[in-house]
């Protein structure tokens, strides 16, 4: 646990005017807005604002100078950057003026809510997923209620505010030198009470709506990848919508093996071709997979050697260039000879002084 002057960057003997100061620099640097989906920031911004909470308050910062984290425990409270705060809304309630002070008035007193994140399944071809596609999918959601314009309350009235929060959807506990705040229980955290609720939405201010949404996949995307779509998960009344993830499920195709951007084909090739070379017709990624192209195999070709295309293999999904294409010849011995090719065989054994199992012949002196 890190000693709070270190966590805020400031001498022990800093004045309340520094401390601020040097608060307000690290809440700039770590706030959620600046650093979304970003667990180390947002863990950064909660230590930093624990900290402040405690060096700010005369009295806790006294016990805390005399007796270290000790004398903020003797109180009844936690200590370090574990106490005061579990989530960031509490910290945008309780810092909230400062905020805006520098995020140009935004999260005066809390954040904007944002409704729930909704995930779908997409299954795509192999094709698809090399060359991108554009498909059509169904979500159904919820949406604020347009018969009482996501109020929840019945037309002609108005939710009244938490006599419990005074409308700040928080409360505040006091416990020893801290000033714990947790979420109204009383309207969780809306800071309004419904008397009368909207018919049509039951009071929740959303109602479930189906829609038809396009999802545009890029070239060169795998399986299980996910696409955002930003604002098209659920709605919630004055909020922002949550978003919407596309989970993408790639069909596979047998004759690609995919490894990130490179791409393998196994090719089968007759002996004789792969001991004389010639030229090997084989399947590609052009054309929506459906292309062909000839490759040139060199005389004493050897079961799984290689050749690799250069620059045809999965496009990348930045956009810069494309993998590999790896062609791995697979040589393939036949299982049964004609009469004349076991002749032409033979022949070449003996030319090779190779020792071969004896022709078989019937009773009466007849090949079988």
């Amino acid at each position: 646990m890190r000693e709070l002057y270190e966590v805020l960057g400031v001498e022990k003997g800093a004045s309340s005017a520094d401390l601020k100061k040097a608060y307000r620099r690290l809440a700039q640097q770590y706030h959620p807005d600046r650093n979304p989906d970003d667990k180390s920031a947002e863990d950064n911004f909660k230590e930093a604002a624990n900290a402040y909470q405690i060096l700010s308050d005369d009295d806790q910062r006294a016990a805390y100078d005399r007796y270290g984290f000790d004398g903020i425990r003797r109180g009844g409270g936690g200590g370090g950057g574990g106490a005061g705060f579990s989530n960031v809304e509490d910290i945008f309630s309780a810092f909230g003026d400062m905020f805006g002070d520098f995020f140009g008035g935004r999260g005066s007193a809390r954040r904007q809510a944002r409704g729930q994140d909704l995930r779908i399944d997409l299954s795509i071809t192999f094709a698809e997923a090399v060359w991108g596609t554009t498909k059509e999918i169904k979500v159904t959601r919820n949406v604020p209620c347009e018969t009482c314009t996501g109020t929840g309350a019945k037309a002609g009235t108005q939710p009244e505010t938490c006599k419990t929060c005074q409308g700040k959807g928080q409360v505040v506990h006091a416990q020893g030198f801290f000033m714990v705040q947790t979420t109204c229980p009383q309207c969780r955290g809306a800071g309004k009470q419904i008397k009368e609720p909207c018919e049509d939405c039951r009071g929740r201010g959303t109602k479930p709506e189906s829609s038809q949404l396009t999802v545009t996949v890029p070239a060169g995307v795998d399986d299980g990848q996910s696409l955002r779509l930003a604002g098209k998960g659920e709605g919630i009344p004055n909020g922002q919508p949550g978003h919407l993830y596309v989970v993408l499920h790639v069909q596979g195709d047998d004759r690609f093996r995919r490894e990130a951007e490179d791409v393998l084909s196994e090719v089968p090739i007759s002996f004789v071709k792969a001991a004389l070379g010639g030229e090997l017709e084989i399947d590609v990624l052009d054309d929506e997979t459906k292309g062909t192209s000839t490759i040139d195999i060199k005389p004493g070709a050897q079961p799984g050697d290689v050749l690799v295309r250069r620059g045809q293999g999965i496009p990348r999904v930045d956009g810069s260039g494309r993998g590999d294409h790896v062609i791995q010849l697979k040589v393939e011995i036949p299982k049964k000879l004609t009469t004349r090719q076991e002749e032409l065989m033979r022949e070449l054994a003996t030319e090779l002084g190779e020792g071969v199992k004896a022709e078989k012949r019937g009773l009466f002196g007849r090949k079988k």
